[in-house]
């Protein structure tokens, strides 16, 4: 990938091509170009972006070197960034959106996805979401849209937009139109995170068969598998699978990630340890989103008793510089699982000091850090120093409301399993039961859940109820 913002592609301006007619893309919607060249390439940037493939980044700013001009390009070169939800990015992004404004000729479509990058490059990401959902409205066959607009509601913790936004479209779509499976592969996402698992595998499944690669949808129907305690059909699903999106795949690390979710529930720790250090984290990117499940999944196993503190201790390094800038709530907090776990205590008191300083400001971060993320980080910073009274009473108080800032259900149980642990290991005997039979209410095919609840009935003192517990744990031969 380019650097972002490369002097050699922004240092031009918006000149050169003018955009005063249109063409149509591959799915009829209108983008105000002269160049059928820079259409193709466009459309072959987009594709990129649909299926999380290459370097679509790279492949725009080839687009714009050539024909600065295109407006479409900025706004779709503008929206790309948006989704990396760094502030390292903001430079390039305040190029792309000012460039892009200056262009003539634009479409509404285009004024759109331009207005809709301006309010998240200002911190308005809610306004930039309600922007990219209009857009879906008016242009239900922008596939570029729906999926800014879809990514917007996951980060947002929007899920019943998530769910809602492809069945607004699929009304104007055809079967045979190029990016229907990018489309099903959305939907089934969003009926997932809405506990509707027999549709979203059924479309997630009709999506892979129409589009292999589509890693989106591939991670759908894992996410079903996830939530079912369906975990040799998950393995199965995602070791089959990797073949198509394993490789030139940006988003190939979050497949590798929920694969080692059903190793660890096997309580197959060498083999969820193996995909941390060859596929999860086999580098040491910087990337924010790699960068959450890594310390999601160090932070599990931290959780489980495996120690991982020499990893944990190069993340906390990879964190560092993130974690200044306190951008993203949901971000953050998963830097705090890496500088706990990495007995980091000065990094930690440092990014709960900028976290509280972020929560007094505006924006919609400054909401997300107030409501959740600033209440969390203080979880886990309690969870550090041994505080489990603390720790498992803020994550109780707060969880209703990790919901806003972001992430799947999936992603967000970590929050549970640490209240749980911390009920356990302060010795709350009536906490860790409630919590136990909670899950396994919600979670009784998933051989952790019966473990938690034979640890809490050893902890009440009652074996009878721990060896029943440990019996169901055994029955499920995974």
């Amino acid at each position: 990938m380019a650097a972002i913002g490369s002097p050699r592609l922004f240092a031009g301006g918006a000149s050169g091509t003018c955009c005063g007619m249109s063409l149509t893309d591959v799915r009829g919607v209108p983008v105000s170009t002269r160049s059928s060249g820079s259409l193709r390439r466009l459309q072959e940037a987009l594709e990129l972006v649909h299926l999380y493939r290459g370097d679509p980044v790279r492949a725009l700013e080839g687009l714009l070197a050539e024909d600065p001009g295109c407006a479409m390009g900025w706004a779709a070169l503008a929206g790309v960034l948006t989704t990396t939800t760094e502030r390292g990015a903001e430079l390039a992004l305040t190029s792309a959106v000012t460039f892009g404004e200056s262009v003539p000729g634009q479409n509404d479509r285009e004024r759109g996805h331009l207005a809709a990058a301006r309010a998240w490059l200002e911190g308005d990401f809610d306004g930039a979401v309600d922007r990219w959902g209009r857009l879906v409205v008016d242009y239900p066959r922008d596939l570029l849209a729906l999926q800014l607009a879809h990514l917007g509601d996951f980060y947002l913790g929007r899920k019943q937009s998530l769910r809602d936004r492809p069945a607004q479209v699929i009304h104007a779509w055809d079967p045979d139109m190029p990016g229907y499976g990018s489309l099903l592969g959305m939907q089934a996402f969003g009926l997932e995170e809405n506990g509707d698992y027999a549709r979203a595998e059924g479309l997630g499944l009709e999506a892979v068969e129409l589009e292999p690669r589509d890693v989106w949808a591939h991670h759908a129907v894992a996410h079903v598998y996830e939530m079912e305690g369906r975990v040799l059909e998950g393995i199965e699903w995602l070791t089959s699978g990797a073949r198509h999106w394993s490789e030139g795949c940006s988003f190939a690390y979050h497949n590798f990630w929920h694969l080692a979710l059903f190793h660890l529930d096997r309580g197959d720790l060498a083999a969820v340890l193996e995909l941390y250090d060859q596929r999860i984290r086999p580098g040491d990117s910087k990337v924010a989103l790699e960068l959450v499940d890594a310390s999601a999944l160090l932070w599990r196993l931290h959780l489980a008793g495996a120690n991982v503190r020499a990893r944990f201790a190069q993340l906390a390094e990879a964190w560092r510089a993130l974690a200044h800038d306190a951008y993203y709530a949901f971000n953050d907090v998963h830097a705090m699982m890496a500088f706990i776990g990495a007995g980091r205590q000065d990094d930690a008191q440092g990014l709960l000091a900028r976290l509280s300083v972020r929560a007094e400001g505006q924006g919609t971060n400054a909401r997300l850090t107030r409501d959740a993320g600033l209440p969390a980080a203080h979880a886990l910073a309690a969870f550090g120093v041994e505080d489990w009274r603390t720790a498992a009473d803020l994550l109780l108080r707060v969880r209703p409301r990790l919901l806003d800032f972001g992430g799947s259900d999936a992603q967000r149980d970590v929050f549970s399993l640490t209240a749980m642990e911390a009920a356990l290991r302060g010795g709350d005997v009536r906490l860790a039961r409630a919590l136990a039979s909670e899950r396994v209410e919600r979670r009784p095919s998933h051989r952790g859940s019966w473990e938690l609840a034979a640890r809490a009935a050893e902890l009440a003192g009652t074996p009878d109820d721990a060896a029943r517990a440990r019996a169901e744990r055994d029955a499920l031969r995974y």
